[in-house]
């Protein structure tokens, strides 16, 4: 895991970043600029028990397109995941929050992953762990906004223009953060490699 001081803000960004892109990068500088994070892990996972994996570069490729591909002082790379045999996000942040107890972490997550929340291992277990925050993608504001996490936590959700305030309050908490949009994604990415 990357260094961090005691009381820093660090928004842990996961996926599988296969491959990554520009529409990563915004994602992670919005978080950052919003949420006025003196870091942002930018964690490449080893998989996802959720998609298909007969596509998945292997993780030293997405390490080193994710290298080539950051260009912002705040952010570290990092493939821990692997070592510590995590297979799901809940298991990576009960590490992570077993090993760095003075850290004010925020899950960082885009609209477009978002919508599918619910159906993440012991998803409800990351909404009273960590507080939220949901950075728009395109097509994603509506379908984000209506997903079953959105409504069942929905009298939790931090007005967007508090978002600095979102790390130092207590779990369950979420905010959807709009800002500029990236069309690109892996899969098409993927798409147009075929």
């Amino acid at each position: 895991m990357p260094p961090v001081e005691r009381s820093n803000v660090v928004g842990l960004f996961g996926g599988s970043f296969n491959p990554p892109h520009a529409g990563h990068l915004l994602v992670a500088k919005i978080a950052i600029r919003r949420l006025q994070l003196d870091q942002l892990w930018w964690m490449v996972s080893p998989g996802n028990p959720l998609k298909d994996c007969t596509q998945l570069l292997s993780l030293e490729e997405r390490m080193r397109l994710s290298f080539k591909l950051i260009d912002h002082p705040k952010i570290r790379l990092t493939g821990f995941e692997k070592a510590i045999g995590s297979k799901v996000s809940v298991e990576t942040i009960f590490h992570i929050l077993n090993h760095y107890s003075s850290v004010n972490f925020v899950w960082i997550i885009g609209a477009d992953s978002f919508t599918t929340i619910h159906h993440w291992y012991r998803w409800r277990d990351i909404v009273s762990m960590l507080p939220i925050a949901i950075i728009d993608r395109p097509l994603g504001n509506k379908s984000a906004l209506s997903s079953p996490m959105a409504h069942i936590y929905r009298q939790f959700r931090l007005d967007e223009r508090e978002s600095e305030r979102l790390p130092f309050i207590k779990p369950p908490v979420w905010t959807y953060l709009h800002g500029p949009l990236s069309f690109q994604s892996s899969t098409n990415l993927r798409l147009k490699k075929e």
